[in-house]
């Protein structure tokens, strides 16, 4: 057994019994350079300096070269470690860290320092903490708006599954966007997100609607793991139904031999549709190409949501 094996096995030890699937060489349309930059050096550092974590490493985003390159980092709280197993995932699985109370006020320092005028707060899931996480969502909120009061926050949470009360918690905090990824169609989640309910998942985005309808939702897919047009359509109907804003779309990389496979690199004229096909069934948003994640441009798309939304209802008035 090589190094890298023994450090795969400790970092997903529930896919260690898995077969391997080979990793399929990307099209050009989906290669990305090296990270080399100044900035992206002094923004890891920071991190460091902060012992804050980042989804930009965690999950190996293919944009962290890019991304950091402005400063742009997304933040992932309440620890390293995710008390659930996605097949697509490369964020470490096991016995969570406990949390860290300076965390907030880190996040917080770490925004002022890199001038953010807009952040993207994620986290692990948190299946072992009472209300899952939503507190210290809350508290992390709070702290970047007293350090910070420009800066516009948007947040990708846990499901908050059996979490009675705990959107309730995180909405009352007010992030401008609250972001929830359903990931793919339900039906391959018993393979690719078995620790979540599809419908679960779409209601928590329904609930932010009920509670604050100033609050832009939004949700991300990915593609390439076997999911067909029409179950992509379905998903854009339900979204839509649970009033969600903003869609982004993505390809689906594999990040180890343990992971789930892709089935398929979908070309750009194919995101190109999915852009058409989304903003045909009335989100106000969607972001869809190769390279499309969560986080990816954040700030600028946050903007076209604003303009957006006046220009709705600037329509409806007429």
């Amino acid at each position: 057994m090589t190094l890298v094996d023994q450090t795969e096995k400790l970092r997903h030890p529930e896919k260690a019994h898995k077969p391997d699937n080979p990793i399929q060489r990307k099209p050009a349309w989906i290669r990305v350079k090296a990270p080399m930059s100044q900035e992206y050096n002094e923004t890891r550092q920071l991190m460091r300096g902060l012992k804050l974590n980042t989804v930009c490493e965690e999950a190996a985003c293919p944009n962290i070269g890019e991304c950091w390159k402005h400063k742009h980092a997304t933040f992932m709280i309440l620890g390293s470690i995710c008390t659930r197993g996605c097949a697509f995932c490369n964020v470490e699985t096991g016995r969570p860290d406990l949390l860290d109370p300076h965390e907030p006020d880190n996040v917080a320092e770490a925004v002022g320092r890199l001038k953010l005028s807009h952040v993207v707060i994620t986290s692990v899931d948190r299946d072992d903490l009472a209300d899952g996480g939503a507190e210290h969502f809350a508290r992390t909120i709070r702290a970047v708006r007293a350090a910070s009061p420009t800066t516009t926050i948007e947040i990708l949470t846990p499901d908050f599954q059996k979490k009675k009360g705990a959107v309730e918690v995180v909405v009352e905090a007010k992030p401008d966007v609250f972001n929830h990824n359903l990931e793919t169609v339900p039906r391959l989640y018993p393979n690719i997100r078995p620790g979540a309910r599809y419908f679960a998942s779409l209601q928590l985005l329904a609930r932010v609607k009920e509670l604050d309808p100033t609050i832009f939702t939004k949700s991300g897919l990915m593609v390439g793991l076997g999911e067909t047009k029409e179950e992509i359509g379905q998903v854009m109907d339900d979204l839509r139904s649970a009033d969600v804003d903003f869609l982004t779309i993505g390809q689906y990389l594999q990040p180890t031999p343990k992971h789930a496979a892709v089935d398929r690199f979908v070309t750009p004229e194919e995101f190109d549709g999915y852009s058409t096909v989304g903003r045909g069934k009335g989100f106000l948003l969607v972001a869809s190409s190769p390279l499309t994640r969560s986080s990816y441009h954040a700030g600028a798309d946050f903007e076209k949501l604003r303009e957006a939304r006046l220009r709705k209802l600037g329509a409806a008035a007429a």
